[in-house]
């Protein structure tokens, strides 16, 4: 069956690719040809190759800073998008069930046209959960993942390798024992599966998936609470195993666990002490100052050549959120960029997709 009657498929499926991913879920149910086509990873890839695929930031936030319940004891995070090319901000719709917003502190990834929501406190009882929900930005619907195995795990790390698996390390359980336990979770089958134990505990660590490999930075142990560690573990998806990292990488006497990412080229750059730090030759260098008025609970993500950090200059203060540019490592420029008033609370993880 062709896609669109009269045309070849090779013009159809360009005409389909154009189209923006927002209406996909209407073109979803069209026709079997088009369902087909849309969900398909060669479509997708299609999209990007020829320039038809969008960046998207995903930000849990929380959302009563703009809706008049400021004094909320608990505060309702919901899910915020920001589409960079257009400046436009967006909500996802609520998980089924979860009326009171997404789970504290769970973590959130991006694996190819989906965004995966692991773990996180219930928002009602604040009792840590192992469920895992998954959003299609295809079918612009919400499904509920197989539940993370092992005990109920907070503050974990996590990250994803864009393309079908997620990876969790570290945490805590619900007793407040460090976990070296680690797992990777293949969202296309919906399938958990154990890996080695990294060497140390690790919990509250950052983590970042980069060149094959799952890197868990930092955190501390049980008998060490918040004293966190300088090294780094890092787990070879070739050869399941882990390897240790020098004792000095995480080079910062900082009592907390900093915020890091990749950009597309594979450098590695986290925010520290009211700076922006390139990972190169094996030191942590500053490559610019943090605006100040973003220099409290940073958090920050890549897409393309660019780099979004969004913070407060003060504990619970209004979010402010900048772009940096990173052109050769040579040449950095911020650009502040104005928040609407309901997309101003505070942000607890972030991560960036392209549809």
């Amino acid at each position: 069956m062709e896609l669109i009657p009269g045309l070849l498929d090779d013009i159809g499926r360009e005409c389909l690719a154009r189209v923006s991913y927002k209406e996909f879920s209407q073109f979803f149910h069209v026709c079997k040809a088009w369902k087909a086509e849309i969900v398909s990873r060669q479509f997708h890839q299609f999209r990007k190759t020829n320039g038809f695929s969008r960046n998207i930031v995903v930000l849990t936030q929380d959302s009563s800073s703009g809706s008049g319940n400021k004094h909320s004891s608990t505060p309702a995070f919901q899910l915020s998008v920001y589409e960079p090319e257009t400046g436009s901000w967006s909500r996802l719709p609520a998980i089924p069930g979860y009326s009171d917003g997404i789970p504290l502190f769970c973590r959130c990834a991006g694996v190819g046209h989906y965004l995966v929501l692991i773990g996180g406190w219930n928002p009602t009882s604040w009792k840590a959960s192992n469920t895992v929900f998954i959003y299609d930005f295809v079918s612009d619907l919400w499904k509920r993942g197989a539940d993370m195995p092992g005990p109920s795990r907070s503050f974990f790390g996590c990250d994803s390798d864009y393309n079908q698996t997620v990876f969790v390390a570290g945490g805590h359980d619900e007793e407040k024992n460090a976990l070296r336990s680690a797992l990777l979770y293949d969202v296309i089958n919906d399938k958990w599966v154990s890996i080695p134990d990294m060497e140390e505990e690790r919990d509250e660590c950052k983590a970042i998936f980069h060149a094959g490999k799952f890197h868990v930075i930092s955190g501390y142990s049980t008998d060490r609470q918040g004293k966190f560690q300088n090294d780094a573990e890092v787990f070879n998806t070739a050869t399941s195993t882990w390897c240790h990292v020098d004792d000095n990488f995480h080079q910062t006497d900082e009592m907390c666990s900093m915020p890091m990412v990749l950009n597309m080229k594979g450098k590695m750059f986290r925010c520290c002490a009211g700076s922006v730090e390139l990972f190169e030759a094996s030191v942590w260098q500053s490559v610019t100052q943090l605006p100040p008025d973003v220099c409290l609970g940073s958090v920050i993500m890549t897409w393309l050549e660019k780099m979004l950090v969004i913070g407060s200059d003060k504990f619970g203060g209004t979010q402010n959120m900048y772009v940096l540019e990173l052109k050769g490592n040579k040449f950095y420029c911020w650009t502040k960029v104005g928040l609407p008033l309901e997309f101003t609370g505070s942000v607890q993880a972030g991560c960036s997709l392209e549809i």
